[in-house]
């Protein structure tokens, strides 16, 4: 059964419980990608529309060296060729990077038409990848008025943003409300090890006050929450440099997620993501296995109870030290 909440009925934008993030589709740095794994993927793709996960969230920036922009040319190639039911639903979300050489609307009007080229159709809800503001403040606002151009357009049927802090989304809002257009989604760090600025600076109550959903990506903190990981079992490269400060202070935090899990006849995986949930976000955990995205979907149909959820975030407080923030992320 199909799990979903309708954004806005007029724009056709339809987002459901989970979405799939599509970081590593190209990445080798980080998530060791190989053009081998295309058709591994495509079968993820496949598997994830069928069972009404229609929500794909990319960025013009994804891919290393020669494959920047290989995640959006994926997606769509996937899309282009899925049989599924589901497929109308699909709804492809990429992020436009504000690089120091774009200055003006036109730039970014001219980089989501770029990646329309990529996908091979329009982009459904375009979103701001961070803020300048921690840098170059002067150099956001031009952008910001190429997004909302390109729902004025017609070229895009909604915008978002990514890495906004309470502070800042008030003003964008407040702009994009001149023009009468609304702030559909917004896209932030979010996980059990990674709860700020959500809960610290109270931005989920914000969303909620100005319609905006809000999206949690890396729901699963980089794979820490899967319970693969150990201090003696680390992934390799920078993820496992950093598993190796976290891990050891986070050991209560996976041992109480473990017990639930066993309880619920679920994995630490679908207790992590269905926490998110029931936060009220919506998780994009990546997938690049057919296996992965199996262990995803586990996440849907079924709910944490507020004793779990209370016992999870009480030990979740307790951490002594959690994910590293995005330096991109604003108050």
């Amino acid at each position: 059964m199909r799990e979903e909440t309708t954004i806005d009925s007029q724009l056709s934008v339809t987002l459901p419980k989970m979405g799939c993030g599509t970081w590593a589709w190209g990445n080798r740095l980080l998530w060791g990608y190989d053009e081998s794994m295309d058709s591994q993927l495509q079968a993820v793709f496949n598997l994830c529309v069928g069972n009404g996960v229609t929500l794909f969230d990319t960025g013009d920036s994804y891919g290393t060296g020669r494959l920047n922009g290989r995640s959006e040319l994926l997606l769509g190639r996937f899309a282009k060729v899925c049989l599924s039911p589901n497929r109308d639903s699909i709804c492809l979300a990429t992020k436009l990077a504000p690089f120091p050489w774009r200055l003006t609307r036109q730039a970014m009007i001219s980089a989501c038409e770029a990646s329309a080229k990529r996908l091979g159709r329009n982009v459904d809800l375009v979103q701001m990848h961070w803020s300048t503001a921690n840098y170059a403040p002067w150099q956001e606002w031009p952008l910001l008025d190429g997004l909302a151009d390109l729902v004025d357009r017609g070229q895009v049927k909604a915008v978002g943003l990514s890495n906004y802090g309470p502070k800042r989304l008030q003003k964008v809002y407040r702009k994009f409300l001149d023009r009468g257009i609304p702030i559909k989604t917004l896209q932030v760090q979010y996980s059990l090890l990674s709860t700020y600025p959500v809960t610290e600076l109270g931005l989920k109550d914000l969303c909620d006050e100005l319609g905006i959903q809000l999206i949690a990506y890396s729901p699963l903190a980089l794979g820490m929450l899967t319970g693969k990981y150990s201090e003696k079992q680390l992934p390799t490269g920078l993820r496992g440099f950093l598993f190796k400060q976290i891990l050891p202070g986070a050991r209560p935090l996976l041992s109480c997620l473990e017990a639930i899990a066993r309880s619920r006849a679920k994995t630490m995986s679908q207790v992590a993501i269905n926490w998110c949930i029931a936060k009220g976000t919506i998780p994009i955990p990546g997938a690049k296995t057919v296996q992965q995205a199996q262990q995803n979907l586990g996440a849907l149909g079924w709910e944490l109870d507020g004793g779990e959820v209370a016992e999870l975030d009480k030990v979740a407080s307790q951490v002594p030290k959690t994910m590293v923030q995005n330096n991109f992320q604003t108050r």
